[in-house]
């Protein structure tokens, strides 16, 4: 996933601590065997089983570690299985940007990285319209995170990728078996 390649190239800088979270209990195993595998002796790798989308499960993992950069990652991404499944799309793409923004500007976290998707760009599917959705809720905290004196108190900012070869969420792989 993308979140995966993230966590890796973050591990690289030789951070203080790695908090990864997904609600995917082997997708996490898996990825904490790789960070603990590839990681250096100062890094500090720390794994949260649980949902973005539950305010009150991201408020103790915030609690708990406080971070100072968060990468948002988590997302449904398969444009098809959205359409199909509209209110778990929204619930988990709109509700956890909304509740990792709020709690990011509550414990003054000092960069907040949205990742979001092309498909933001005037949205054709309920997966780019929650994107889209996700980026203006972001937009709203670096607003509100600019004080009176026009100075940046937290950085709340967004990258749009495209497809991503290997990605989860990828379109590329269905092109490739309608290929073969």
């Amino acid at each position: 996933s993308i979140g995966r390649e993230i966590t890796l190239q973050i591990l690289s800088l030789r951070p203080k601590k790695i908090v990864a979270i997904d609600f995917s209990e082997p997708n996490l195993f898996e990825l904490k065997n790789i960070l603990l595998k590839n990681k250096n002796e100062t890094t500090l790798v720390c794994c949260e089983l649980g949902s973005t989308a539950d305010y009150k499960f991201i408020h103790k993992v915030f609690k708990k570690h406080k971070p100072d950069i968060l990468f948002h990652a988590s997302a449904y991404k398969h444009v098809e299985l959205l359409e199909e499944n509209k209110i778990e799309g929204i619930k988990n793409n709109i509700r956890s940007t909304f509740f990792l923004s709020k709690i990011a500007f509550e414990f003054k976290t000092k960069k907040f990285i949205l990742i979001s998707s092309d498909k933001a760009v005037r949205p054709s599917s309920l997966m780019g319209v929650t994107k889209r959705i996700s980026e203006l809720i972001v937009s709203c905290y670096a607003q509100k995170s600019i004080n009176s004196n026009n100075e940046i108190k937290q950085v709340f900012s967004m990258v749009r990728f495209g497809n991503v070869l290997g990605s989860s969420g990828s379109v590329v792989p269905i092109f490739q078996k309608q290929i073969e």
